[in-house]
């Protein structure tokens, strides 16, 4: 995938998938991975930025595997910003999908 794609749609994955449930880095991860190749030194940044900027809180939870798990929680500030997010990334899409259908399939008319 263009770099610069999934520099843009990173943060909408990863507020999408904790607006589902409270998820922990690593399960984080995972699933935004199964959407966009991603590793640790992309997402654990992104995650401190949102709870920097309180779209997310953070909270412990005991592991029978290891040390405790760091657990991301989207904040109701969070919601409105994937609110506003997904009306921009709906707007996005759309245009640039009505502007390639018009512009390169009419052309091969």
């Amino acid at each position: 995938m263009n770099i610069q794609f999934k520099k843009g749609v990173l943060e909408l994955i990863v507020l999408v998938s904790v607006s589902k449930k409270d998820m922990y880095g690593y399960e984080l991860i995972s699933l935004v991975s199964k959407v966009v190749d991603v590793n640790d030194g992309t997402i654990y940044p992104l995650l401190k930025r949102l709870t920097n900027e309180r779209y997310c809180e953070t909270y412990l939870v005991e592991s029978t595997e290891g040390p405790p798990r760091k657990y991301y929680k989207i904040t109701i500030l969070g919601k409105e910003r994937l609110d506003n997010l997904l009306t921009a990334w709906n707007d996005f899409q759309s245009s640039v999908n009505k502007y390639i259908k018009e512009s390169v399939y009419n052309d091969k008319k």
